[in-house]
C-alpha cells in the first residue's frame, strides 16, 4: 500500500492537452461546467482501502498550493472550448492551445502493463485506457486482467481490442439520444484521443518512451478513416454505422485525416443544433406542440419562398418529424400557417426549377406532395451566400419521407399487439425517428461549419441506403435493432415459434424463421413485411449472423468484432465504391454536344411504340379473351413446325408486307385515304418569348443528348464484355451463349420457343412477379458493374492549318526542283 499521494510531475508539453479524471460521474463531477477553479488530482489507486492517517498532509498542501498558482489560468483555458465555432468560421487545425510555459502538472498514475507481446504501448494508448478505467470505477491494471479473463490470447494480444472495451465498456452504460458527457471539451478530447489509440495502439520506434509519458502533441495528429468509423458510432448521437465514412469524408475534404480542432468544432455545432431545437419547442406555436421540430427556414438573407400560380411568396418554413409547415408573410402580417403531411405513402420530394411566368429561371427549389392527387408545394431556397442550400433542405425532408417509407415497409404495422410480447419493441418507431433526426442534425451541423459533400443525402442515413446497393441488408439489421429486444411472453401460436437451435445446429436460414440479433434480441417472423427478406443476399447475410469471437456489450458494441449493422455497411459500402468506379468509367465516356429534334424522332417511332403497348397488355393480361386468342394462334403455329413449314415464315411475312403496301398504294390513288396521309404531324410549342422558346430548344437537346448518352454507354459496355475489358463478366456471358447455344442445338426449336412465350406470358401473374422481380434485380446490378470501356479523344486540328502545312511541303519540293535544274 502507498502511504502518500503519488504525484507524477511532467512537463507541460507532455501533457498540456488532456485533463486526467479517475471519477466514476465523469460527466457529473469530473466536467462539471462553471467560472470556478477547477482542480483535480488524480492519485495511484492499487485498492479500495484507503488509511487517512498514512497521508502526509503538509507535503500534499505545500504541492497543492505551488501547483494552484502555476496552473490556473491553464486548466481555465484547458477546461473551456477548444475553439469558438460559427457559420462560416474557420478553424485553425494546429495552434489550437496557449503555448505558455507551464512546469508542472498533475498526471494520472500509470498503473496498466504497457509492455505487450506486440510491444510497447502508445501514449494515447495508455491515456485511453486509463481514463475510461477510471469512469468505469477501475484502474487499468484491474480493466486489463479483466479484459485478458473474458477473452483469448489472440484477442488479448492485439492492444486495440483493450482500448475499445475500456471505450465501449463506458459508452455502453449510455442509452440516451446523445451523450451526455459531450459537452464537456475533455471528454470531446479523450473521444480523440482514443481515436488515435485505436489507429496506432503500439508506439513507433522513433516515439518517445510510452513508459514516461513523453511529448506528446496530439493537436498536430490527424485521425484516419479507418478509427473514426470504428469509433464515433460508438458515441450517442455523433455518428451512424452506414454513413461514418461519408461524415469522414465530408469533414476531412482534401486532408489526410481529421484534427482535433476540427473534431471539436464538429461535436460543439452539433451540440448547438440540438440546443436550437430545444428552444423550437418552446417559441413555436401550440399547432405543432404534438411534433418534434427538427429545423425552421426563415431569414432576411436566406429566404424561403414558396411559388403559387406563378406567385412567389416569402414566409418562414418548418420541418418537423411528420409534416412540413409554411407561414407565409403577407402585407399586413402573417398568414395562417399551411401544412403538407409527409408520413402519407407516396410522399416524395424532387429537385425542380421555378421562375416567373413559367420561364424555370432559378435552380433552387423542391417540389414536395404528400402522394398522388395531394397538392404539390415548389419551395425555393435562396442562399445568397453559396448554392447548396436547396440540396441540403432537398436531404432534409427526403429523409423524413424515407423514414416512415422505412418504418411501413420494415417495423409491425400499426395496432399489432406482439410489439407487446417482445421488450422494447413497442418504442421502435421512436428509435427510428431519432435516429432519423439525429441524421438531419449532423447534417446541418456539417452546414453551419461549410463541410458538405457534393450529395449531401449520402450523409443521412435512410436516404442513402434507399439508394445505395446493398442497402435493403442494412435496413434489415436497422430494424432489427429499433425492435428487436428479449422475449417476454411464450408464444404458444404456430406462428410464434422460435426456431433458432435448428437454424443454429444445420447452419441454414429459412425466411419463416425469426431473426435474432448478436445479443439474443428477437425480430418477429410476422414483422418482416418487405420483399427483401426472401432475396438470396438476404438469406446469405442471416445465415452468418452471429459473432465468431469479441466481446458482446450490446447489440451496438461489440469488442473484437463487428456488430451485425457493421458488417452490412461494410459491405454496402465496398459495393458503393464498386458501383462509382464503374460511374466514374461511364461518366467518363460520355460526349456531349449531339442537337436533335426529340419531338420528330417520338412520331417516328409511334407506330412502334403503339404495337409495342399493344403486345404490352396482351402480356399482362389486360384483356385476357385477346390474351387467350393470341396465345392459341402462337401455338398452333409452334405445332405446325412439325411439319416442316418453317422456312416459310419468313417468306410468307415479306409477301404479306408487299401486299399491304400495295393496297395502300391504290387506296391512296383512289383518293380514299385523304390528303394528309402519310404525314408526319407535330403539335406545336405554346406561344412563348423568346427567352422560354431558348430555354425549350435546350431541354430538348439536353434530352436527346441524354438518350444518345445512354446509348453510347450501353454500347461501349456491350465492347467491354465482348473485348474481354472485364475478364469476369466476359467469362459469364461466354458461358450464358455456349448454354443457350447448346440447348438450342440439342432441344427442337419449337419448344425452345413454346417455352419463351410461356414465360413472357407469365411474368405478371401473381406467382411469378416476385421471382421475376429478384432476377432483374439481380441482372441490374450485375450490369451496373460492368466498366464502360475508355474513350480517347483526340485534339482538333482545323483545315486551314494542314492546307498551311501542305503548302509549305509544296513550296519546298518545288525549291528543291529549282535547285536541281540549276
Amino acid at each position: 500500500m502507498y502511504s502518500k499521494l503519488s504525484v507524477t510531475h511532467v512537463n507541460p508539453s507532455k501533457t498540456a492537452l488532456f485533463p486526467l479524471f479517475p471519477h466514476r460521474d465523469f460527466c457529473k463531477v469530473g466536467f462539471s461546467a462553471g467560472p470556478k477553479l477547477r482542480s483535480r488530482l488524480v492519485v495511484q489507486s492499487l485498492g479500495d482501502k484507503w488509511r487517512l492517517r498514512d497521508i502526509d498532509t503538509n507535503a500534499v498542501q505545500e504541492q497543492l498550493n505551488m501547483w494552484l498558482v502555476k496552473t490556473q489560468s491553464f486548466l481555465n483555458e484547458v477546461t473551456s472550448p477548444l475553439v469558438r465555432t460559427g457559420h462560416g468560421r474557420k478553424h485553425d487545425p494546429v495552434n489550437v492551445f496557449d503555448t505558455r510555459d507551464i512546469d508542472d502538472i498533475f498526471m494520472a498514475e500509470k498503473t496498466i502493463q504497457s509492455s505487450t507481446p506486440s510491444g510497447d504501448l502508445s501514449l494515447a494508448a495508455i491515456v485511453s485506457i486509463e481514463q475510461f478505467s477510471r469512469m468505469n470505477g477501475l484502474t487499468g491494471e484491474k480493466m486489463q486482467k479483466i479484459f485478458r479473463a473474458l477473452v483469448p490470447e489472440s484477442v488479448y494480444n492485439d492492444a486495440r481490442n483493450l482500448v475499445e472495451y475500456c471505450c465501449f465498456r463506458f459508452l455502453s452504460r449510455d442509452s440516451s439520444d446523445i451523450h451526455p458527457c459531450l459537452k464537456e471539451p475533455a471528454f470531446q478530447r479523450l473521444i480523440f484521443i482514443t481515436m488515435l489509440a485505436w489507429e496506432n495502439p503500439y508506439h513507433e520506434a522513433d516515439d518517445s518512451n510510452a513508459s514516461s509519458l513523453g511529448k506528446a502533441s496530439f493537436q498536430r495528429k490527424l485521425v484516419g478513416e479507418e478509427a473514426f468509423v470504428r469509433i464515433t458510432p460508438a458515441v450517442s448521437g455523433v455518428a451512424d454505422r452506414s454513413t461514418a465514412h461519408n461524415l469522414f469524408k465530408a469533414l476531412a475534404g482534401d486532408e489526410r485525416g481529421i484534427s482535433l480542432s476540427l473534431w471539436c468544432t464538429y461535436v460543439n455545432e452539433l451540440l448547438k443544433v440540438h440546443e436550437g431545437r430545444k428552444s423550437y419547442e418552446i417559441q413555436e406555436s401550440p399547432q405543432i406542440s404534438r411534433e418534434r421540430i427538427i429545423c425552421i427556414g426563415s431569414s432576411r438573407k436566406r429566404p424561403v419562398i414558396k411559388w403559387e400560380n406563378n406567385l412567389a411568396w416569402p414566409g418562414k418554413l418548418i420541418l418537423t418529424n411528420k409534416a412540413l409547415y409554411f407561414q407565409a408573410v403577407g402585407l399586413v402580417g402573417q398568414q395562417d400557417t399551411r401544412r403538407l403531411d409527409l408520413t402519407r405513402k407516396g410522399s416524395q420530394v424532387q429537385k425542380t426549377k421555378v421562375g416567373p411566368f413559367g420561364s424555370l429561371l432559378f435552380d433552387s427549389a423542391v417540389s414536395v406532395s404528400s402522394g398522388p392527387g395531394s397538392e404539390t408545394w415548389a419551395l425555393e431556397f435562396v442562399d445568397l451566400g453559396g448554392e447548396m442550400r436547396r440540396d441540403v433542405w432537398y436531404a432534409f425532408i427526403n429523409e423524413v419521407i424515407a423514414l416512415y417509407k422505412f418504418v411501413n415497409e420494415y417495423g409491425p404495422e400499426d395496432g399489432d399487439q406482439s410489439v407487446f410480447h417482445v421488450y422494447g419493441a413497442h418504442k421502435g418507431k421512436e428509435r427510428a425517428i431519432t435516429s432519423a433526426m439525429n441524421s438531419i442534425a449532423r447534417l446541418q451541423a456539417l452546414q453551419f461549419i461549410r463541410k458538405l459533400l457534393d450529395d449531401p443525402t449520402k450523409l443521412v442515413q435512410l436516404s442513402y441506403l434507399q439508394n445505395a446497393p446493398y442497402g435493403d441488408i442494412v435496413l434489415q439489421t436497422l430494424a432489427v435493432n429499433y425492435w428487436g429486444g428479449q422475449l417476454v411472453t411464450k408464444f404458444n401460436q404456430v406462428g410464434y415459434l422460435l426456431d433458432r437451435g435448428s437454424r443454429s445446429s444445420d447452419g441454414v436460414f429459412e425466411s419463416n424463421n425469426h431473426v435474432f440479433d448478436i445479443d439474443g434480441s428477437v425480430y418477429l417472423r410476422k414483422w418482416m413485411r418487405s420483399a427483401s427478406w426472401i432475396s438470396s443476399s438476404s438469406i446469405a447475410f442471416w445465415k452468418h449472423a452471429s459473432v465468431k469471437q469479441g466481446v458482446v456489450l450490446s447489440k451496438n458494441l461489440v469488442v473484437a468484432d463487428t456488430t451485425l449493422l457493421e458488417r452490412a455497411a461494410v459491405t454496402c459500402k465496398q459495393k458503393y465504391q464498386l458501383v462509382e468506379k464503374t460511374q466514374a468509367t461511364i461518366d467518363a465516356a460520355m460526349l456531349k454536344g449531339i442537337p436533335s429534334n426529340i419531338d420528330l424522332f417520338k412520331e417516328l417511332l409511334l407506330p412502334l411504340t403503339a404495337a409495342a403497348k399493344n403486345f404490352e397488355k396482351l402480356r399482362r393480361w389486360e384483356e385476357p379473351h385477346f390474351t387467350i386468342s393470341f396465345l392459341a394462334f402462337a401455338y398452333t403455329l409452334i405445332g405446325r413446325f412439325e411439319r416442316n413449314l418453317l422456312p416459310y415464315v419468313f417468306p410468307t411475312t415479306l409477301m404479306i408486307v408487299g401486299f399491304g403496301m400495295l393496297l395502300l398504294k391504290g387506296l391512296k390513288e383512289q383518293g380514299r385515304l385523304g390528303r394528309s396521309f402519310g404525314k408526319v404531324t407535330i403539335r406545336d410549342q405554346p406561344p412563348s418569348n423568346t427567352i422560354q422558346k431558348i430555354i425549350a430548344v435546350k431541354e430538348a437537346m439536353r434530352d436527346v443528348e441524354n438518350y444518345l448518352q445512354n446509348l453510347n454507354v450501353t454500347l461501349l459496355k456491350i465492347r467491354t464484355i465482348i473485348l474481354s475489358g472485364q475478364p469476369q463478366v466476359t467469362t459469364e456471358v461466354a458461358l450464358v451463349l455456349l448454354g443457350s447455344a447448346t440447348i438450342l442445338l440439342v432441344v427442337p426449336f419449337k419448344y425452345v420457343l413454346g417455352f419463351v412465350i410461356l414465360d413472357l406470358f407469365t411474368r405478371e401473374l401473381d406467382f411469378r412477379r416476385e421471382m421475376t422481380m429478384r432476377f432483374i434485380r439481380f441482372l441490374k446490378e450485375r450490369w451496373d458493374t460492368v466498366p464502360a470501356a475508355p474513350v480517347a479523344v483526340i485534339p482538333y486540328e482545323s483545315d486551314d492549318s494542314w492546307s498551311v502545312n501542305q503548302r509549305k511541303e509544296i513550296n519546298d519540293k518545288k525549291s528543291e526542283r529549282t535547285q536541281k535544274q540549276y
